[in-house]
């Protein structure tokens, strides 16, 4: 097949969406099909352009057997709920030329991902120009979690845009997202059954695995090796509930034994490192390299997953299935019965969203249960070697594509390569 991919987010940045969109056009293309991508330049999670890149300007550049075309797009420093929408604008338009110019090459597949829904029209008028399947792939529910978390307010303006983004998901040939909740959500906002898909957030669990040794991280964060560490790791932003990390190290302060890492960049970077200023139980550390990620995730002895009650099944989080894999038992802020609820209640440790108290007592019982810790993590690690490998996930989703792509076509009898 030929594979227009339209993403915002992609290599080299390590964390969110460039990560999976970034894996999935280069396992495409080591399956031997031909693949483009319009991008922009990276600038995730820390809202700066990475060095050596240009947020003014159209380059393109070859990443393992992809074909990357970047565009230029305003990059907000502080980004906020109308500078988002005009960041997400910019992105958009600017891929007009890129992906029109796409149409003599013929893609079969148009691939794009929400955020930005903006670039739905532009990837809905490249497909059916081409001839093309366009596949939407829902990362975030962005106009929901925009008004849900107060970034956007009025009820007009609501209303007006769900019904503009319910009119272009029920446009497009196929939707996937990485959760029932948010395949359930894609429902209710019209599309119909037939065009939906799970593809969940996958892991590479042959590079994701238990590390068998202690960290070498410890020794360069100067933590004891009998410390309890608790570990965060990824995106600093405002779905998270971050705060309540810095909390639950202050009601835990007692416990010398137990020691917070939290590693990552973005826009709550700055009030974090505030909140931790005088607790000597939490390290602050930067966005670590992709080659360092499994010993990164090896320094943890237990992981910890905020996520704010009114984000609950707008977004699943990206960094579950690399906690799970590690195994390392996982603690996580839910809503009883959400998806991120469901599946960490069968693995680990699920606690009442908001509650640094509960979230602290949690991660006591664990720091005292080394037995509790280690069923835990053998019982994450089984999942996600089960439900969240990657060559199983996109073996799947490479055959629903294709069985599409034929009915697309109407030609049932041949197969697309």
């Amino acid at each position: 097949m030929k594979i227009l991919m339209i993403s915002l987010n992609y290599a080299p940045e390590v964390s969110g969406i460039g990560k999976y969109s970034s894996e999935l056009a280069e396992w495409f293309a080591k399956r031997g099909h031909t693949v483009r991508v319009i991008t922009a330049s990276p600038y995730y999670p820390g809202w700066r352009i990475q060095e050596g890149y240009s947020a003014r300007r159209y380059s393109t550049e070859a990443l393992n057997d992809v074909s990357v075309m970047r565009v230029p797009f305003w990059c907000p420093r502080r980004p906020s709920g109308i500078k988002r929408l005009i960041h997400l604008m910019s992105f958009a338009i600017a891929a007009v030329p890129r992906a029109l110019a796409q149409i003599r090459w013929r893609p079969d597949l148009v691939w794009f991902v929400e955020p930005p829904l903006f670039a739905s029209p532009l990837a809905l008028l490249t497909a059916r120009a081409s001839g093309a399947l366009c596949w939407l792939h829902i990362q975030d529910y962005e106009i929901d979690a925009a008004f849900n978390l107060g970034m956007l307010k009025g009820d007009g303006l609501q209303r007006l845009c769900l019904k503009v983004e319910r009119a272009l998901l029920t446009r497009v040939d196929g939707v996937s997202t990485p959760s029932a909740a948010m395949t359930q959500r894609a429902a209710s906002k019209g599309v119909a059954d037939d065009k939906l898909c799970l593809v969940p957030n996958w892991v590479d669990t042959a590079n994701i695995r238990p590390l068998g040794r202690t960290s070498a991280y410890r020794g360069r964060l100067g933590i004891d090796e009998s410390a309890i560490v608790v570990l965060y790791a990824g995106n600093l932003g405002a779905k998270q509930g971050l705060e309540l990390l810095p909390e639950a190290a202050q009601l835990l302060l007692h416990r010398r034994d137990i020691v917070f890492v939290i590693c990552g960049n973005g826009p709550a970077r700055e009030h974090l490192k505030a909140q931790a200023a005088g607790l000597p139980n939490i390290k602050l550390i930067g966005l670590q390299s992709n080659k360092r990620f499994n010993e990164l995730m090896g320094l943890a002895d237990i992981h910890v997953l905020p996520q704010r009650a009114d984000a609950a099944d707008l977004v699943m989080p990206s960094k579950l299935g690399a906690m799970l894999s590690s195994e390392r038992p996982v603690v996580a802020t839910a809503a009883e019965h959400t998806e991120l609820w469901n599946i960490v209640h069968a693995v680990g440790v699920v606690t009442e969203p908001g509650s640094a108290a509960a979230m602290s007592q949690a991660i006591a019982r664990l720091a005292d249960d080394p037995a509790l810790r280690e069923r835990l993590g053998a019982l994450g690690r089984g999942y996600a070697t089960t439900h969240l490998s990657r060559e199983k996930i996109l073996t799947a989703f490479e055959s629903r594509v294709v069985i599409d792509l034929r009915k697309k076509r109407g030609i049932p009898d041949r197969v697309i390569t």
